[in-house]
């Protein structure tokens, strides 16, 4: 799993890049992300500068993604590439926008209804039910079997106590 930056630790690892003395991949396995996290990186900073790691938006309307689609597909950029020129934190959601429009069209774009989720009543089931009262009655048969159990042991050893009389 890969740790978490802070957007300071991304940009004094851009920085570092850019002076020129270390390769992608080396800076990328130093701080122990794949080499093309670290180009994402380094492609927000030249897009966005300063503001290169605040994101503003977790929620992106339908004509937003259709329109970054539209964009990779016309202009022939890449996936990380369009989402670093367009400010999306992950490119991963851009891929997963790609390939809800090239299944189910613009539609697929629109977000889902989530609505608060309603209480049903638990109904009780009458197998449940009839189950319940079935083991009330065995549990009441075995409670009296035991009790009669404990009796016939008490008048057991009270005999085997009792001196035996002989004749």
């Amino acid at each position: 799993m890969m740790k978490k930056f802070t957007s300071v630790e991304k940009h004094q690892t851009v920085k570092r890049y850019l002076t020129g003395t270390i390769s992608y991949r080396d800076l990328a396995k130093q701080i122990g992300v794949d080499n093309s996290v670290l180009r994402y990186w380094v492609k927000l900073v030249e897009y966005h500068g300063e503001q290169a790691f605040a994101f503003p938006y977790t929620n992106y309307p339908a004509a937003f993604k259709l329109k970054v689609i539209q964009f990779i597909e016309e202009k022939g950029y890449s996936i990380r590439e369009a989402s670093a020129l367009f400010h999306i934190p992950d490119f991963s959601m851009v891929r997963r926008w790609k390939k809800k429009w090239e299944l189910g069209g613009v539609d697929a774009l629109k977000p889902t209804e989530k609505g608060p989720f309603t209480m049903t009543p638990n109904k009780k089931d009458k197998t449940t039910q009839g189950s319940f009262e079935s083991l009330e009655k065995e549990l009441e048969y075995l409670r009296m079997e035991n009790a009669y159990l404990k009796k016939l042991n008490a008048l057991v050893q009270e005999k085997e106590k009792s001196p035996k009389k002989t004749k």
